[in-house]
């Protein structure tokens, strides 16, 4: 991971937190006060060469500042390692005919929306779906649990998709 990399998703990393905590998480939508995790866009667009204890790091702090100004006590660090963890296994069933372009990173510009879609959308709900279950803290409410996290994954990938539209490198 060259510097300038490294500077750019420092930046990334810093700006999902002000948006998160000071934006996304004084939304609340439905009457069951379902708050988009944007955040999640981080691990989602880490370059495919960021080894993987960098993305299970990166993804804990994410989620340790979230727990931190949300005082939610670990559920957002836990779901996102729970996303983090699972991205390369994502990535491996995913994988282009052609594999993946070298020296780039997850996104519509290079692998098109449908890849986009399939791999967002996969990561995003075991994200939310992780979140949800951890709130309640029980399977008693299984199928609410799924319901929020479904509708929070709709959310979610609405705002990333506007995101990858509006400031996606055009290539």
């Amino acid at each position: 991971m060259t510097p300038n990399v490294l500077v750019k998703n420092t930046g990334l990393f810093l700006l999902l937190i002000f948006l998160q905590v000071f934006l996304m998480n004084n939304i609340s939508l439905t009457k069951f006060g379902i708050n988009p995790n944007f955040y999640v866009l981080l691990i989602l667009i880490l370059p495919f060469e960021t080894p993987p204890w960098l993305l299970l790091v990166s993804a804990f702090f994410m989620g340790l500042s979230m727990d931190m100004f949300a005082d939610t006590g670990g559920v957002n660090s836990a779901s996102l390692l729970v996303a983090a963890f699972f991205r390369p296994l994502v990535l491996k069933i995913l994988n282009p005919r052609d594999g993946y372009i070298p020296d780039s990173a997850p996104g519509i510009r290079h692998y098109g929306f449908l890849w986009f879609f399939k791999y967002s959308t996969i990561l995003v709900f075991i994200n939310n779906l992780t979140y949800w279950i951890l709130i309640k803290f029980s399977f008693s409410d299984f199928f609410l649990s799924l319901y929020k996290a479904f509708i929070s994954t709709i959310i979610v990938l609405i705002l990333i998709f506007l995101s990858q539209f509006l400031f996606g490198k055009n290539n």
